[in-house]
Protein backbone atom coordinates (compact mmCIF):
# COMPACT_ATOMS: atom_id res chain seq x y z
CA UNK A 1 0.00 0.00 0.00
CA UNK A 2 2.47 2.37 1.11
CA UNK A 3 4.62 1.53 -3.11
CA UNK A 4 1.51 2.92 -4.28
CA UNK A 5 1.09 5.65 -2.22
CA UNK A 6 4.17 6.79 -2.85
CA UNK A 7 3.55 6.24 -6.43
CA UNK A 8 0.61 8.13 -6.57
CA UNK A 9 2.20 10.85 -4.48
CA UNK A 10 5.28 10.85 -6.73
CA UNK A 11 5.99 12.55 -10.05
CA UNK A 12 4.97 12.15 -12.87
CA UNK A 13 1.53 10.15 -11.53
CA UNK A 14 1.58 13.75 -9.35
CA UNK A 15 0.22 15.34 -12.34
CA UNK A 16 -2.38 13.25 -13.37
CA UNK A 17 -3.27 12.75 -9.51
CA UNK A 18 -3.98 16.61 -9.29
CA UNK A 19 -6.34 16.37 -12.31
CA UNK A 20 -8.07 13.63 -10.74
CA UNK A 21 -10.59 15.12 -8.29
CA UNK A 22 -11.37 18.09 -10.13
CA UNK A 23 -12.61 15.02 -13.05
CA UNK A 24 -14.38 13.38 -10.19
CA UNK A 25 -16.02 16.46 -9.05
CA UNK A 26 -17.11 18.08 -12.52
CA UNK A 27 -18.78 14.44 -13.38
CA UNK A 28 -20.33 14.22 -9.76
CA UNK A 29 -21.67 17.99 -10.61
CA UNK A 30 -23.09 16.58 -14.05
CA UNK A 31 -24.69 13.66 -12.39
CA UNK A 32 -26.71 16.00 -10.17
CA UNK A 33 -27.37 18.44 -13.17
CA UNK A 34 -24.88 20.88 -11.96
CA UNK A 35 -23.16 20.83 -14.84
CA UNK A 36 -23.42 19.95 -18.55
CA UNK A 37 -20.69 17.68 -20.20
CA UNK A 38 -20.31 19.99 -23.25
CA UNK A 39 -19.41 23.15 -20.86
CA UNK A 40 -16.02 23.65 -22.56
CA UNK A 41 -16.87 23.14 -25.78
CA UNK A 42 -16.91 26.36 -27.46
CA UNK A 43 -13.52 27.18 -25.65
CA UNK A 44 -11.38 23.96 -26.61
CA UNK A 45 -11.35 22.20 -30.30
CA UNK A 46 -10.48 18.38 -29.00
CA UNK A 47 -10.85 17.66 -33.03
CA UNK A 48 -7.22 19.26 -33.71
CA UNK A 49 -5.69 16.85 -31.53
CA UNK A 50 -7.81 13.50 -33.17
CA UNK A 51 -10.09 13.60 -30.07
CA UNK A 52 -13.26 15.04 -32.00
CA UNK A 53 -16.89 13.50 -32.08
CA UNK A 54 -17.14 13.70 -28.25
CA UNK A 55 -17.17 16.57 -25.66
CA UNK A 56 -13.66 18.33 -24.52
CA UNK A 57 -14.93 16.90 -21.30
CA UNK A 58 -15.16 13.57 -22.09
CA UNK A 59 -11.83 13.19 -24.02
CA UNK A 60 -10.03 14.95 -21.28
CA UNK A 61 -11.63 13.12 -18.35
CA UNK A 62 -10.82 9.74 -20.25
CA UNK A 63 -7.20 11.23 -20.61
CA UNK A 64 -6.56 11.93 -17.20
CA UNK A 65 -8.02 8.83 -16.35
CA UNK A 66 -5.55 6.54 -18.39
CA UNK A 67 -2.85 8.69 -17.98
CA UNK A 68 -3.33 8.12 -14.37
CA UNK A 69 -3.16 4.28 -14.19
CA UNK A 70 -0.06 4.60 -16.58
CA UNK A 71 2.09 6.93 -14.95
CA UNK A 72 1.11 4.79 -11.38
CA UNK A 73 2.00 1.06 -12.94
CA UNK A 74 5.21 2.79 -14.45
CA UNK A 75 6.40 4.54 -11.38
CA UNK A 76 5.73 1.26 -9.42
CA UNK A 77 7.57 -0.26 -11.84
CA UNK A 78 10.64 2.66 -11.95
CA UNK A 79 10.86 2.34 -7.97
CA UNK A 80 11.45 -1.23 -8.03
CA UNK A 81 14.23 -0.73 -10.55
CA UNK A 82 16.23 0.63 -7.95
CA UNK A 83 17.43 3.40 -10.24
CA UNK A 84 18.85 6.07 -8.78
CA UNK A 85 20.28 10.24 -9.25
CA UNK A 86 19.61 11.19 -12.99
CA UNK A 87 18.77 8.02 -14.43
CA UNK A 88 15.59 7.88 -12.27
CA UNK A 89 14.73 11.91 -12.72
CA UNK A 90 15.17 10.77 -16.39
CA UNK A 91 13.46 7.49 -16.16
CA UNK A 92 10.51 9.97 -14.46
CA UNK A 93 10.35 12.60 -17.70
CA UNK A 94 10.42 9.66 -20.10
CA UNK A 95 7.59 7.83 -18.01
CA UNK A 96 5.43 11.18 -18.06
CA UNK A 97 6.35 11.51 -21.73
CA UNK A 98 5.33 8.05 -22.27
CA UNK A 99 1.95 8.43 -20.32
CA UNK A 100 0.66 11.45 -22.05
CA UNK A 101 1.34 8.79 -25.82
CA UNK A 102 -0.22 6.32 -24.54
CA UNK A 103 -3.22 8.13 -22.48
CA UNK A 104 -3.96 10.11 -25.96
CA UNK A 105 -3.61 6.59 -28.49
CA UNK A 106 -6.20 4.97 -26.22
CA UNK A 107 -8.79 7.84 -25.71
CA UNK A 108 -8.54 8.29 -29.15
CA UNK A 109 -9.60 4.92 -29.91
CA UNK A 110 -12.30 4.94 -27.40
CA UNK A 111 -13.95 8.53 -28.34
CA UNK A 112 -15.09 6.68 -31.69
CA UNK A 113 -17.45 4.16 -30.58
CA UNK A 114 -18.46 7.15 -27.77
CA UNK A 115 -19.22 9.62 -30.27
CA UNK A 116 -22.04 7.67 -31.76
CA UNK A 117 -23.49 9.30 -27.82
CA UNK A 118 -22.74 12.59 -28.64
CA UNK A 119 -24.25 13.75 -32.03
CA UNK A 120 -23.07 17.18 -32.85
CA UNK A 121 -26.18 18.29 -34.01
CA UNK A 122 -29.94 16.71 -33.41
CA UNK A 123 -31.53 15.76 -36.54
CA UNK A 124 -34.49 17.90 -38.06
CA UNK A 125 -37.67 17.40 -36.61
CA UNK A 126 -41.54 17.22 -38.35
CA UNK A 127 -42.10 20.97 -37.27
CA UNK A 128 -38.76 22.20 -39.15
CA UNK A 129 -40.63 21.02 -41.65
CA UNK A 130 -43.35 23.62 -41.58
CA UNK A 131 -43.20 26.35 -44.43
CA UNK A 132 -40.89 24.25 -46.68
CA UNK A 133 -42.39 23.11 -50.24
CA UNK A 134 -42.16 19.85 -51.44
CA UNK A 135 -42.41 17.63 -54.37
CA UNK A 136 -44.40 15.17 -54.73
CA UNK A 137 -43.53 11.53 -55.03
CA UNK A 138 -46.40 9.32 -55.55
CA UNK A 139 -49.30 9.44 -58.41
CA UNK A 140 -51.76 11.29 -56.25
CA UNK A 141 -52.20 12.78 -52.88
CA UNK A 142 -55.88 13.10 -51.33
CA UNK A 143 -57.33 12.67 -48.02
CA UNK A 144 -55.78 9.30 -46.87
CA UNK A 145 -53.13 8.97 -48.89
CA UNK A 146 -49.31 10.41 -50.23
CA UNK A 147 -45.46 11.08 -49.72
CA UNK A 148 -43.56 13.77 -50.54
CA UNK A 149 -39.82 14.54 -50.85
CA UNK A 150 -38.36 17.77 -48.60
CA UNK A 151 -34.89 19.41 -48.08
CA UNK A 152 -34.08 19.77 -44.79
CA UNK A 153 -32.16 23.28 -43.54
CA UNK A 154 -28.55 20.91 -43.86
CA UNK A 155 -29.04 19.60 -47.34
CA UNK A 156 -30.32 15.91 -46.32
CA UNK A 157 -34.19 15.26 -47.59
CA UNK A 158 -36.76 13.28 -45.76
CA UNK A 159 -39.84 11.34 -47.46
CA UNK A 160 -43.01 12.31 -45.56
CA UNK A 161 -46.59 11.50 -45.70
CA UNK A 162 -48.90 14.27 -47.04
CA UNK A 163 -52.69 14.55 -47.30
CA UNK A 164 -54.43 16.90 -49.28
CA UNK A 165 -57.82 18.64 -48.67
CA UNK A 166 -60.65 18.06 -51.53
CA UNK A 167 -60.95 21.93 -52.00
CA UNK A 168 -57.40 22.07 -53.51
CA UNK A 169 -56.31 21.77 -57.29
CA UNK A 170 -54.88 17.99 -57.03
CA UNK A 171 -51.79 17.59 -56.86
CA UNK A 172 -49.71 14.65 -58.54
CA UNK A 173 -45.96 13.39 -59.20
CA UNK A 174 -43.58 15.88 -59.46
CA UNK A 175 -45.41 18.47 -58.30
CA UNK A 176 -44.51 20.81 -56.01
CA UNK A 177 -46.50 21.97 -52.42
CA UNK A 178 -45.97 23.52 -49.23
CA UNK A 179 -45.90 22.18 -45.76
CA UNK A 180 -48.45 24.82 -44.06
CA UNK A 181 -49.42 21.97 -40.99
CA UNK A 182 -49.06 18.84 -39.57
CA UNK A 183 -51.51 16.40 -38.05
CA UNK A 184 -49.65 14.84 -34.58
CA UNK A 185 -52.46 12.21 -35.04
CA UNK A 186 -52.27 10.87 -38.39
CA UNK A 187 -48.54 11.95 -38.41
CA UNK A 188 -48.87 13.57 -42.26
CA UNK A 189 -48.49 17.05 -43.72
CA UNK A 190 -51.05 18.54 -44.91
CA UNK A 191 -50.01 20.18 -48.36
CA UNK A 192 -51.07 22.94 -50.58
CA UNK A 193 -50.25 23.12 -54.99
CA UNK A 194 -47.60 26.13 -54.32
CA UNK A 195 -45.30 27.86 -56.95
CA UNK A 196 -41.43 26.66 -56.36
CA UNK A 197 -40.85 30.99 -57.37
CA UNK A 198 -42.61 32.07 -53.50
CA UNK A 199 -40.63 29.06 -51.78
CA UNK A 200 -40.38 30.73 -48.07
CA UNK A 201 -37.74 28.34 -46.90
CA UNK A 202 -37.87 26.52 -43.52
CA UNK A 203 -39.74 28.81 -40.49
CA UNK A 204 -36.98 29.92 -38.36
CA UNK A 205 -39.50 29.48 -35.14
CA UNK A 206 -39.51 25.81 -35.27
CA UNK A 207 -35.40 25.89 -35.61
Amino acid sequence: MGEFLHAVAGFPAIVFSAALPVVLGFWFLVAFGGADPDSFDSDADAGAVGLGGVPVTVAASLMIVVGWFTSVTGSVLVDRAALTGLVHAAADVLLLLLSLLIAWRVTRHLVRPLAKLFPDEPGPSRQDFLGSLCVIRTGRVDAGFGQAEVAAGDGSTAIVQVRQSGDDVALARGSTGLLYAYDDTGEFFWVAPYEAALDPGPRADHG
